[in-house]
């Protein structure tokens, strides 16, 4: 087990490694974004062959993040990294643009360290992942566990298909999205992002562990990235509409808004 371990650390680092020399040539270093969720898909597998516990439990636990790992990836990869059809690319995502300005000549060899840090990240949602794979037969737990994670997903599917639809309506340019779940917070996508780890505490409800998974990702999109950088651009590019958007819409967690928007 110990070398098969040592094979699976090392293909994820080659597949960082892989993408940052791609970056070098592309200038465009949003594909360290993508790069996390493959490896989180990646160990989620491996954890379900090499770990201990019910097989149906592992395959179960393995299968729900493969498969939300692998719907993320792809979403991020049409979103930041493939320009879309009929459009020229719209360059690097503006958190790595701003990096690669402030870093200068040592730009290259700073955003090594971002590609290899995707795996400590990776690794962080491994963990529960792995936590929730032990213990006994699949039970009503898991069936908890498999609702949360629908509603995670779905929520999450829908609220980028209606930002997407409305960023492709050219009638909305410079305003601010408030379409169907986006009326309700200001981070949909993000809320249910965060809400699909929970599938994994309620199917592994007897080990504290399993709570890492959405209390990193609570401090990743609050503190380190996701909702700071993207409400500053938001500021940015749409001004007041965007503030009366922060004044009648709550931030995270779907809401009524408040009052009426002028």
């Amino acid at each position: 087990m110990t070398l098969a371990v040592s094979v699976l650390v090392l293909s994820g680092v080659g597949v960082l490694v892989a993408l940052w020399a791609i970056q070098l040539r592309t200038r465009d270093a949003a594909t360290a974004d993508v790069g996390w969720t493959i490896l989180v898909a990646g160990g989620a597998i491996a954890a379900a062959v090499l770990g201990d516990g019910d097989p149906y439990r592992r395959l179960l636990v393995a299968g729900l993040a493969t498969l939300w790992a692998l719907r993320l990836g792809a979403y991020l990869l049409r979103d930041r990294v493939l320009p879309r059809r009929g459009e020229p690319h719209r360059g690097e995502d503006g958190r790595y643009r701003a990096l690669r300005e402030y870093w200068g000549a040592a730009a290259p060899r700073n955003f090594l360290f971002v590609y290899l840090g995707q795996a400590v990240v990776a690794a962080l949602f491994i963990a529960p992942l792995m936590v929730a794979m032990r213990g006994g037969s699949v039970d009503l737990w898991c069936i908890g566990g498999i609702l949360v994670w629908l509603v995670a997903v779905v929520g999450e599917m829908l609220a980028d298909r209606q930002l997407a639809r409305f960023r492709d309506d050219p009638s909305t340019r410079g305003t601010v999205c408030r379409v169907g779940l986006w009326r309700y917070s200001r981070h949909p996508n993000y809320f249910f992002e965060w809400l699909h780890w929970w599938a994994y505490v309620v199917i592994g409800h007897a080990a504290w562990l399993t709570y890492l998974g959405p209390a990193a990702m609570l401090l990743f999109l609050f503190r380190i990235t996701g909702i700071p950088y993207t409400e500053r651009q938001a500021l940015r590019s749409r001004g007041d509409a965007y503030r009366a958007y922060q004044r009648t819409t709550s931030i995270f967690f779907p809401w009524p808004p408040r009052g009426s928007v002028a």
